[in-house]
This record gives C-alpha cells, sequence and structure tokens, in this order.
C-alpha cells in the first residue's frame, strides 16, 4: 500500500460507487482477454519468464540489474487485425489514385457513368442511382451527346472545393441579386472582396469573446464547475479539490469527447494525474492545466445532454443545451486553464499539443469558429515543434498518443482549409514521418468496454483513410500535388480545371466507395437507408443496440427523464422527426457513426459537384452522364445524418460544427435552385428516384433547423440564416 496513491478509495474500504458496479462486473469477465492486449514486457523480464512492472524507459528489474531495457513493438491481436487493416488499405487507393493523377484524362474504363457491384470489396448492393446512364428512363426528356467529352477534358466543368466559391457562380449570383432588396443589412457582394474567412470573423463584431469574470451568478451557490440544475452537485474546488467532482467530470469527458478525438490516455489519467492533484492541489504545471480542461469539457458533456435548452421554437427544444450564448458550460474551469496557459506555451512537449487541442475542442463546443481555427493551428504548430525537437518521441512510450494527437490536427486542419481557406501549417508534409497510430498503448477497462461498444478505435482509424483520400481528390480535381496547397483555398481565383471530366470523376467515384466497402462491418450502412444502424439487417431492432433515453449517455451523466415507450421500438438509428423523443446511446455511438457517414457524404457530394456547375452554367451541353453525375450530387446533399436526431439534439457534442453549418447552407441554396432551374427539375424528376421528392423536403426542414438553432448563438451563422430566410421566404 506504501507506493500506491492515496485517494478516497484507498482511505476507505467502502465500495465503488454504484454507477461503476455494472462497468466494473462487466470487465472482470473481459479481463483475461483483455491482459494480451495490454502486456509489453521488455526482453529481459520476457526471457526471463517473469512479470514486468512496464516502466518506461526502464523497468524496475532493468533498473535493479542495471541492464538494457528494450520494448518490442506489440503484435496486433486478433481484435486489433481490423484495425490494422484499415490502415493498410489506405497504400492500396493512395496507389490508384496517384495513378489516376499521372495518367490524367483517358479513355473511359466503363461505356457508361456506372461503379459495378463487382468491382467493389463490398457485400453491399450498389445504389439504385450509381447504375449506368444508359438505364436512364428513355422519355421525352433526353440530354445531347456526350462523345466530346470522353475524349479529354473539359472546360465546361468546374470543381470549387469551398462552399464560398460555389457562390461565385453565375446562376448563384444571379439568385443573390433577386434577394438582395430582402436584405438591407447585408451586403453580397463583401463575400468576393473579403472571402469566406470575413463570415466566420462576424463572430467578433458581435462579442469580443468569451467572458473572464468568473464570479457566478446568483442562485448558481460558490465553487467552480458541476453547475447543473437538474441535478445538484458538490462544485469542484481547486483549493480543496472534490474527489467526485474530479471523477464524474473526468468520466464525462472520456465517454464522450475523447471517443470523438483519442489524444488522452484515460489509464494514466484516472490513475496518475487526478490522484495527484487530489494529494497536491492545482498547482502551475502542465498536467494541472490539461486537467483543468478535462474538466470544463466534462462538463460541457453532461451540460450538454442534460442541461436545460437555450431557446426554443415552436414548442421544439433546442438541440443547444446547458449554459447561454454569453456563459456556455464549463467556462469558469476553461477560464482556469485559460490563466495557466501561457505559463506553458513554449514547452515542447506532448502535454503541451494536448492543451492546445483540448482548448480548441471546447471554443468548438461555444461555437466560436475563428477561435476553434487559431487553438488548431496553435496545437498544429506545437506538434510539429515536438516532433522536430524530440523525433524519439515516435518510438517512446507517447508514440501511439504522439501519432492521435497529430491526425486530430491533421483532419480538422484539412476541412478547414479545404472550406475556410485558413492555410495550412506544414503539417501534411510529415504525415509519412510520422506514421498511423494503431491504439498499441495500454488501456484501461472502461476504454476496452467503451471500444467493445462503439468501436471508437475503427472510427477515428476511418476517418484518417477518408480524410487522404479527400485531400488526394483534391489534388487530383485542382490539378495540383496529392495534398493541399495553400493557393488552391477559396481564396485562389475561380477557374475551369482542364483535369475536371467525367472519366476523372467516375475514377474517384469509385474509389470513394471502395473505401465505404472496406470498412468493417460494424460500421458499415446500406446506401439506400443511411438512418438505419451499422450492417443493420434482422438486427435493426435489437435493443441491446441502443440505450432508451432513460439510460445516461454515460454512467457519469445523469438523467431526470423517463424513458418513453416508443424508444425501445426503433428500428433506425436516425430519424428525421425532430419532436420525437430521441434515444440515447451509450460512449456517443450515434455521433460517431453521424460523423463518419455525414464526411463520407460531404466528399461525394465534393467530387460530383462539377456536374452541377455545368448543368446549372452550359444546360445545352450536358449530356446524359452529365445528368446521371449532376443526380447523384443532388442524392449525396440528403439527410446527413449530423443533422436528424438524436446527433442534432446535442450540438455541442459535434466536433466542428460550423464546418457543417457551411455545407448546409450551400446545399439549401442548390435544392431551391433545383427547383427553379428547368434542367436540373428535369434532373431531379427522371433520374433522382422515387422518393427524391420526399427526402429532399424532409433534408430542407431538418438543414433549415440547424441553421435556425444555431443563429442565436453564433453570428456567423446569423448570416447564412438571414440570406436562407429570404431564399425560402420565410418569416422570423
Amino acid at each position: 500500500m506504501d507506493g500506491l496513491p492515496i485517494t478516497p478509495a484507498t482511505q476507505s474500504s467502502q465500495a465503488p460507487p454504484p454507477s461503476l458496479n455494472s462497468l466494473v462486473s462487466s470487465a472482470s469477465s473481459l479481463r483475461k482477454e483483455r491482459g494480451a492486449i495490454a502486456a509489453q514486457a521488455c526482453d529481459t523480464c520476457r526471457s526471463r519468464k517473469q512479470r514486468c512492472d512496464e516502466q518506461r524507459p526502464k523497468c524496475g528489474t532493468c533498473q535493479k540489474f542495471r541492464l538494457e531495457c528494450n520494448y518490442r513493438e506489440p503484435q496486433p491481436t486478433k481484435k486489433d487485425r481490423t484495425l490494422v487493416e484499415i490502415l493498410d488499405r489506405i497504400k492500396n487507393l493512395e496507389g490508384k489514385i496517384d495513378n489516376l493523377s499521372r495518367r490524367g484524362a483517358g479513355p473511359p474504363s466503363t461505356p457508361a457513368y456506372s461503379a459495378q457491384p463487382n468491382s467493389l470489396p463490398s457485400p453491399l448492393p450498389a445504389a439504385p442511382a450509381i447504375a449506368s446512364a444508359s438505364a436512364a428512363p428513355n422519355s421525352a426528356f433526353q440530354f445531347s451527346d456526350t462523345s466530346s467529352v470522353a475524349t479529354g477534358s473539359d472546360n465546361y466543368y468546374q470543381y470549387v472545393p469551398s462552399v464560398h466559391q460555389m457562390l461565385k457562380w453565375p446562376a448563384i449570383r444571379q439568385l443573390f441579386a433577386s434577394v438582395q432588396p430582402k436584405l438591407p443589412n447585408i451586403d453580397l457582394s463583401s463575400l468576393e472582396r473579403e472571402g469566406p474567412a470575413s463570415i466566420v470573423a462576424l463572430r467578433r463584431s458581435t462579442t469580443q469573446g468569451l467572458l473572464t469574470d468568473t464570479s457566478v451568478p446568483a442562485g448558481r451557490g460558490s465553487g467552480i464547475g458541476l453547475h447543473n440544475p437538474m441535478n445538484a452537485q458538490a462544485p469542484l474546488n481547486l483549493s480543496n479539490p472534490n474527489w467526485e467532482a474530479m471523477q464524474k467530470l473526468s468520466k464525462a469527458y472520456f465517454d464522450t469527447f475523447n471517443l470523438l478525438c483519442p489524444i488522452l490516455n484515460r489509464q494514466s489519467f484516472m490513475s496518475d494525474t487526478l490522484p495527484a492533484l487530489f494529494n497536491n492541489g492545482f498547482n502551475q504545471d502542465i498536467t494541472a492545466t490539461v486537467a483543468l480542461l478535462v474538466f470544463a469539457l466534462g462538463e460541457v458533456a453532461i451540460a450538454g445532454v442534460e442541461g436545460l435548452p437555450v431557446h426554443a421554437y415552436n414548442g421544439r427544444s433546442s438541440g443547444i443545451r446547458g449554459g447561454s450564448k454569453d456563459r456556455p458550460p464549463g467556462l469558469e474551469l476553461f477560464n482556469e486553464a485559460r490563466r495557466r496557459m501561457g505559463f506553458h506555451l513554449t514547452e515542447c512537449s506532448l502535454e503541451n499539443v494536448q492543451i492546445f487541442e483540448l482548448a480548441s475542442i471546447y471554443y468548438g463546443t461555444c461555437f466560436y469558429p475563428l477561435a476553434f481555427w487559431r487553438m488548431t493551428t496553435s496545437a498544429s504548430m506545437a506538434c510539429q515543434a515536438l516532433i522536430t525537437s524530440h523525433p524519439g518521441v515516435l518510438s517512446s512510450g507517447q508514440a501511439d498518443l504522439t501519432r492521435r494527437a497529430f491526425w486530430h490536427c491533421s483532419i480538422m486542419e484539412s476541412g478547414l482549409n479545404l472550406e475556410l481557406g485558413f492555410p495550412l501549417t506544414g503539417l501534411d508534409k510529415m504525415e509519412s514521418v510520422v506514421g498511423l497510430p494503431d491504439f498499441s498503448a495500454p488501456f484501461s477497462d472502461e476504454d476496452y468496454i467503451s471500444n467493445q461498444e462503439s468501436h471508437f478505435q475503427e472510427h477515428f482509424a476511418s476517418q484518417i483513410v477518408l480524410r487522404r483520400l479527400l485531400v488526394d481528390f483534391h489534388g487530383v480535381l485542382s490539378q495540383t500535388s496529392s495534398s493541399i496547397g495553400p493557393t488552391s483555398g477559396p481564396f485562389s481565383p475561380v477557374a475551369a480545371y482542364s483535369g475536371v471530366n467525367q472519366v476523372t470523376i467516375r475514377q474517384l467515384a469509385l474509389q470513394l466507395e471502395q473505401w465505404r466497402g472496406m470498412l468493417p462491418a460494424h460500421l458499415r450502412w446500406h446506401e439506400d437507408s443511411l438512418e438505419s444502424f451499422p450492417n443493420s439487417g434482422e438486427e435493426v431492432c435489437n435493443t441491446a443496440l441502443f440505450t432508451p433515453a432513460a439510460t445516461p449517455v454515460s454512467p457519469a451523466i445523469p438523467t431526470a427523464q423517463p424513458a418513453p415507450a416508443s424508444a425501445v421500438t426503433a428500428r433506425f438509428m436516425f430519424t428525421t422527426d425532430l419532436d420525437a423523443p430521441p434515444p440515447r446511446y451509450p460512449y456517443v455511438l450515434d455521433i460517431q457513426a453521424a460523423l463518419l457517414r455525414s464526411r463520407y457524404y460531404y466528399t461525394k457530394y465534393l467530387i460530383h459537384r462539377p456536374f452541377l456547375y455545368k448543368a446549372l452554367q452550359h444546360p445545352d451541353a450536358v449530356g446524359n452522364d452529365d445528368a446521371v453525375g449532376a443526380a447523384e450530387c443532388l442524392k449525396a446533399c440528403l439527410k446527413w445524418p449530423v443533422a436528424m436526431s438524436p446527433t442534432c439534439r446535442h450540438k455541442r457534442l459535434v466536433p466542428c460544427s460550423f464546418f457543417f453549418t457551411q455545407n448546409f447552407f450551400g446545399i439549401l441554396v442548390l435544392l431551391h435552385l433545383s427547383t427553379t432551374v428547368p434542367i436540373l427539375r428535369r434532373i431531379r424528376s427522371t433520374l433522382c428516384g422515387e422518393r427524391f421528392e420526399i427526402d429532399a423536403a424532409e433534408t430542407v426542414g431538418l438543414y433549415l433547423d440547424w441553421l435556425r438553432d444555431l443563429h442565436v448563438v453564433d453570428a456567423s451563422t446569423q448570416w447564412h440564416w438571414e440570406i436562407i430566410k429570404a431564399i425560402y421566404g420565410l418569416d422570423n
């Protein structure tokens, strides 16, 4: 006992908290299997066939006998091999894309715009809309011959990576000119002069940032943290920390945000960091700063699900819960962390990277996009500084965590560059040096259980693969290198790229379908049923896959509402019915699935968008294959799961939510044009399928609700909302 940290658990013989009993019980039956995952004995202890304490850089035995201590690279277990296979397949797909880029436009490999089912390594049936253009209805609506397109490039196509570049299309300019008289307070022409970042910066014109005054309003009590009106708890006092509050906030963070962005190690935080803070208090070292940011996000996780809605519309509660526009949940804890961050600005350590990443996540939950970008950039620069100054970190015990932090930065940075034109920091140039994460480090029982329930490791790996494919697609379509260049964002001139043609887009679409076909079965979904549970079939009604509303998202998150009877019989994971009581999924499974699927449809929408440009600007030149491509783009716009319930009912937990705001705005503009432009109306009615009109109407309702909800707390969304109101003729 002398070597153990002193915590309330070691001071008392009482049983663990009731909320953890079920997890401990579940974990006990799995520990034997889990031991093989976590064991990393050094070579000396392995040869002596004795237990190794796994201390780094030298274990206790090697220190005692002054021996060299070497650890082997851990071999994946059977349960880990799926994750390894996902990462190994990246090179295969990237090689095909590189070959396509070098080959350029060539003769089509298939006679029509199609992705044959037998060409995909997937048991999924081909979506009806991917069928050959020759299968289009032979009615009076026929399009021009496309023989000239098959021979090479076609300047009728235009690829643009961002929504705000798309707004410069002549058809959209004409639409904006028609609604400008309804917008006396908005100058739509300013977008061309100042760029899309000026819209994001509107947030600064209405407020100077998060409040720094930490005085607690009347009726809130004293102390910091865990101010939940639905479940009164003892506040977290930094001078005399409350062990239960620290554990509760930490668990809420690790059961939500750290599954979406796995940048911290739960085992070391819970077993080392928390006891040290409890025994020694919150000093000025960097681990205390990391802990304060974890606690702030833990309060956001609790309030973002169980807190009171910020506002209501026609009796429907907002999907933004907890706190208010000016005082988001966790603000007092975050301000304490902000005061200390300055002491660690120049450290070259993994913790330095983590504090910037955690701060960026917090700003995202408060809907401060500009601050989110600044902190993401700081995290990327800190990551580069760490790897450059300490290259040995990639072979140390912190190697896997460093890789996870690196790829989280990379995913966020790529999205910001493509959509808003924010410059890259150069982090992408280190990808080959850093390598891919494999989650080989020892992890706790709670992480083992959460991975069994939600497969967060494979979700994160799949996001990395999709991000790399997206960057390569962008490089091919814009005729740049395979990485995003600073001149290829929304600030670069808009021009028709000669490399964009049917053949190129068809090949990229096939690569994207291969990515979806290579997903593990427990992440895969049917193209014609994106609301369904992963790999749904007979198991769509399996109540073990989801948790009714009476069960907390995490054992650390309390619940005050009884479960509605309808939740137990839910047939789909997502629903467009925003008034129905939403189910609760353990370990933010719905957000993980929604992000993966929505980013897939975003990529599909992006690579097919040149067909819409041609249809809008050169309708006389549109052939059958072009029309099918435009139909694919329109269908890829529909019903992104991140905008459906239950995910949209806790928007504070959705990472980089304003990225989706930008795209929902652009999609609403295009869907409106598809009802007014004759050629798009023909495409909708002949090529988009029988359910398109129903799905399109539901999509408009979902995306309007997203903008209506966010414009209350985000001034940049207010700009989008005012324009959409004018286009759709909505009242206040």
